[in-house]
């Protein structure tokens, strides 16, 4: 049984990406709980209605709107921005409005195993983020995700297979639900996790194969996975026209992989939620 979620005193929290899977899941999570919360998105007329909320709009590449937006606040999540070529320079903008804001504590939504010299492109941008965050003064809890778990049956393209250049790496993969609850912990008690770095994972590390044979088991698809070589995974996204810096981060996900840089399973998903991490499988027999 999940243990429930409970406000340690009284806390106004400003929730970012409140319209996206992740913060639209914790905060539902604060809000159960009891918390005050403001929440944040590009567009505030999107934000579903939560008891003890209040919605507004904010882009992280403006200052002044996100310092606005984050007034008051004692504790921000802040889920990281959408992908693009200038990220690192709205993160950078948007911790630096936290600061002006007088923000007491930042709980930043990282990416596991995040460096500047990680093989998966995106999780550098990470290692930037967190770094300017350190170096801004301000409280900070991170919370490093692996892969999401959820993403996974979309790798397989209408033909049932996933194909990148993976070779028989393994993914420790975790499912949302579990980062979320995560989140919501750290978020009503965050003095107690200042300063932290969490690794958030799932509870087994999986080759691709794996992840193959485990959606035709359980959708009943048959599903296969087909290790591409660096040459065959640029050429097999070419066809949608993006820029180089996101194909460089699709290819990149599975190079991680393959280089044993996504494999490691922690659990700090079962100490801050007090219950396994979800099963690949679990997530699978989750009604959708």
């Amino acid at each position: 049984m999940r243990a429930t979620l409970r406000l340690s005193g009284m806390a106004f929290i400003v929730t970012t990406g409140a319209t996206g899977r992740l913060g639209g899941r914790v905060a539902a999570l604060l809000a159960a709980a009891g918390a005050e919360q403001r929440l944040v998105a590009r567009n505030a007329g999107r934000v579903p209605p939560l008891d003890r909320t209040t919605a507004v709009s904010a882009d992280y590449g403006d200052p002044e709107a996100v310092r606005q937006a984050l007034e008051g606040a004692s504790t921000v999540l802040f889920v990281s921005a959408s992908e693009s070529a200038d990220r690192v320079d709205r993160h950078r903008t948007f911790v630096d409005a936290a600061r002006d804001a007088g923000v007491t504590h930042l709980v930043y939504i990282s990416f596991y195993g995040a460096s500047p010299s990680a093989a998966f492109t995106l999780a550098r941008d990470h290692w930037a983020t967190e770094q300017h965050i350190r170096d801004s003064g301000l409280p900070f809890t991170f919370l490093r995700d692996n892969l999401y778990a959820d993403f996974l049956p979309a790798m397989a393209g209408d033909d049932g297979v996933i194909r990148g250049p993976a070779g028989q790496g393994r993914v420790a993969a975790v499912a949302q639900d579990d980062i979320a609850e995560a989140a919501a912990r750290v978020l009503l008690d965050p003095g107690a996790h200042e300063g932290a770095t969490y690794h958030l994972t799932g509870p087994k590390a999986l080759t691709l194969d794996e992840v193959a044979a485990t959606l035709s088991e359980v959708t009943g698809r048959a599903i296969t996975y087909h290790p591409e070589t660096l040459e065959e995974a640029y050429a097999s996204r070419q066809v949608y026209g993006a820029p180089d810096w996101q194909v460089e981060a699709w290819v990149s996900t599975y190079l991680a992989i393959a280089a044993g840089e996504l494999e490691g399973v922690s659990d700090d998903i079962p100490a801050l939620t007090g219950h396994p991490a979800t099963t690949f499988e679990e997530l699978l027999a989750r009604p959708r």
